[in-house]
């Protein structure tokens, strides 16, 4: 089947610049179209899907893909941060400056005084995984206590949230209902947060990125249109992880 739908969509002359596959997944029922932060193109199929069809649907969404793969093709270089005393950090859409603290036991990554305090660590691998931590305990809190209110507004109930390191995506939303975000994006303020969890919610009831996708995200949020602009242009300085050497260590 997947060679099938392949051939089909390769028919369509996509531009051949393009990095794209075909995914076939039982549990779909739809067509579903993922565009991954480096510019990839997933096509998600359904195990019976009609290789017509599916060409069909793609060729109606050419214009706006083309779009979102122009637009992920021009992200700048991933943010690289410095591990020093005065490097910004964001949380919740405000900038904080780290401070580097003496390693004793117990002290752990928080912010205090306006500064995000960091065991000064000798390895640059311990410190970004005591950042991305502390990102995640504060993420799950927060999503937890939001999550009541989103989830009445859309209408369904995840099985779980969950915030950790994602490879390709900002968030993601499995076959079994458990909603996944990125430690990340706790980087962004909270009307972006809200746009990134809600999107995941709608997925629970409209897979893909179709008309029906965004009719269901702007009956929640009225202006997610200008969201997903803001978030286009805020994203990509997202901070995963990247850090320069020390210079000494």
């Amino acid at each position: 089947m997947s060679h099938s739908v392949q051939q089909a969509i390769a028919a369509l002359s996509l531009p051949p610049e393009w990095r794209w596959h075909v995914d076939v997944r039982r549990r779909r029922s739809t067509l579903g179209i993922e565009v991954a932060p480096d510019g990839r193109v997933l096509f998600a199929v359904p195990a019976d899907a009609d290789p017509t069809d599916v060409a069909l649907a793609v060729r109606k969404r050419l214009p706006r893909l083309a779009e979102e793969v122009r637009r992920r093709g021009e992200r700048p270089p991933e943010p690289v941060k410095e591990l020093v005393s005065g490097s910004s950090f964001a949380y919740l859409g405000r900038r904080y400056r780290l401070r580097l603290i003496p390693v004793e036991d117990g002290r752990r990554v928080r912010l205090y005084g306006g500064w995000l305090e960091l065991p000064d660590y000798a390895s640059p691998e311990k410190s970004v995984q005591a950042i991305a931590a502390w990102y995640t305990e504060r993420g799950t809190a927060w999503m937890r206590a939001r999550l009541p209110s989103l989830q009445s507004r859309v209408g369904v109930t995840p099985k779980a949230i969950e915030v950790r390191a994602l490879p390709d995506h900002w968030g993601s939303c499995g076959p079994d209902g458990v909603v996944t975000l990125h430690w990340a994006v706790m980087q962004l303020p909270p009307p972006l947060l809200d746009f990134v969890l809600v999107h995941e919610l709608c997925h629970l009831k409209v897979p893909g990125h179709g008309p029906a996708f965004r009719r269901e995200m702007r009956l929640v949020l009225q202006d997610a249109d200008h969201r997903e602009r803001w978030f286009a242009v805020d994203e990509p300085m997202l901070w995963r992880g990247q850090v320069r050497p020390r210079i000494g260590r």
